[in-house]
């Protein structure tokens, strides 16, 4: 069966770029290789989900401007629906500029641009969109009053919600009752509850804090450790799989679209995220955002190629 994804989301265009290092304040330094890449963490996330096998609908929106069209375009080329993105002609397109260092890791600075333009109205305008998928996948690109109306639909509608809070702003508080599964990544969580994550101890402790608030399946992303759950089963941690990393940029995107994907087919929760943690390794031995998503036959690859009977780790 097809699995059916509605994704509310920020799409950018990307602006990638190799350093040695940041700049400090007043330096100027020369980076090198420079490339452009779609991107945006709604737009990664659909477009994983759609590598992997899923329907997906997209909702956002992009301004009038050269990018815009392009970025839809290329949603449109994976089998997206982009029916409820709109146009805004009074603002630019999101635009994110990333400076790659040379162990893969990124420093991003975002002008959001027409994502903060995409409103409760228009998320109202795609209730049938949510309403017809088994997954919506949310993040904070776009503007939290429509993340929150988004996640409230769905709860009307009978829709899981997969939240991925990044990036970290404002007051989530209202919108983990609404959340089925959140997934954080270490940074993220510090963030939200206001403890360092720093090993498996506080990662389980953090994934307890989103369990209070009503989070069904609390995900703490460990990177290339791979990811601590924790549900009504208890904790586990489910282990990464082992790549030469060439740019991280999308890798939490891929985990999330690919983790959705999964659990929307009907995946027990460890399966769903060994296949999450294959996809986000995958994205990151690859350059650039969207460029690097892989396929589901490239990340059933992976699994095949680092089988292994310790994935999951009972805590």
């Amino acid at each position: 069966m097809t699995a059916r994804i509605a994704v509310l989301g920020d799409t950018n265009q990307d602006f990638v770029m190799r350093a040695e290092r940041m700049p400090r304040p007043g330096e100027t330094l020369v980076g090198s290789d420079l490339k452009f890449a779609p991107g945006g963490k709604g737009a990664n996330q659909a477009v994983t989900a759609a590598r992997v096998g899923a329907h997906v609908t997209f909702v956002g929106g992009v301004g009038d401007d050269l990018f815009g069209p392009q970025l839809l375009a290329n949603l449109e080329r994976e089998g997206i629906d982009t029916s409820f993105a709109t146009r805004d002609p009074e603002a630019h397109t999101g635009a994110a500029f990333i400076a790659l260092s040379p162990s893969g890791e990124n420093s991003i600075l975002c002008c959001m641009g027409a994502n903060l333009a995409v409103s409760p109205a228009q998320v109202e305008g795609a209730r049938a969109a949510i309403a017809d998928a088994e997954m919506l996948l949310v993040q904070l690109g776009v503007p939290l009053e429509s993340v929150l109306r988004a996640m409230e639909i769905a709860g009307q509608v009978g829709t899981r919600v997969l939240f991925d809070p990044a990036p970290v702003c404002g007051s989530l508080d209202a919108m983990w009752p609404h959340t089925t599964i959140a997934t954080p990544n270490e940074t993220e969580a510090e963030a939200i509850i206001g403890t360092p994550v720093t090993d498996l101890a506080s990662a389980a402790a953090a994934a307890r804090w989103f369990r209070e608030r009503c989070v069904e399946i609390a995900v703490i992303k460990l990177g290339a450790q791979g990811a601590l759950v924790l549900d009504d089963d208890g904790a586990r941690l489910v282990r990464g799989y082992t790549v030469d990393v060439v740019d991280t940029t999308g890798a939490g995107d891929a985990f999330a679209g690919a983790l959705g994907a999964r659990l929307a087919e009907g995946a027990p929760v460890e399966e769903a995220l060994a296949f999450a943690n294959a996809a986000g390794a995958m994205a990151a031995s690859r350059f650039g955002a969207q460029p690097s998503l892989p396929r589901r036959d490239e990340v059933e690859a992976l699994m095949a190629e680092q089988e292994a009977k310790d994935r999951v780790v009972s805590l």
